[in-house]
């Protein structure tokens, strides 16, 4: 069974950075079962967005328009978390982050799309002020 409880969602200020953390359960590269683990944003009144995904067990990352250059995604094997460095945070930053887990690779605008994972954390509060 896949469980993922996310953290670090604080409030900032524009052009800070935060870490979010991701801590999984139930997922191992060792099986050799191609996942796709993704950070989303939920921001007011909005439809939640994939803003970076990680593919295991090969390790590719890819990003939304919004989050290239300013955010970081990794997967820190020894404490099983998949984390989101968030730099030069922006005020439309600003919202829940969720992390989430899906089956399979996922590709194509896919990967940002909310609906196609099966697995999801709480969400973590950011909030930036400008």
């Amino acid at each position: 069974v896949v469980q993922l409880m996310a953290s670090g969602g604080e409030s900032v200020q524009a052009g800070g950075a935060l870490r979010l953390s991701c801590a999984t359960s139930g997922l191992t590269t060792s099986d050799r079962i191609s996942r796709t683990i993704a950070w989303f944003h939920e921001a007011p009144g909005k439809e939640r967005w994939g803003v970076a995904v990680l593919y295991i067990p090969s390790g590719k990352t890819d990003y939304s328009e919004g989050a290239k250059g300013r955010f970081t995604i990794s997967q820190d094997l020894a404490k099983s978390t998949v984390d989101l460095q968030m730099n030069g945070l922006k005020y439309e930053d600003t919202g829940m982050y969720y992390c989430a887990a899906a089956l399979g690779d996922l590709y194509g605008g896919r990967q940002f799309n909310h609906r196609r994972y099966e697995n999801w954390s709480q969400g973590t509060l950011v909030t930036v002020s400008s």
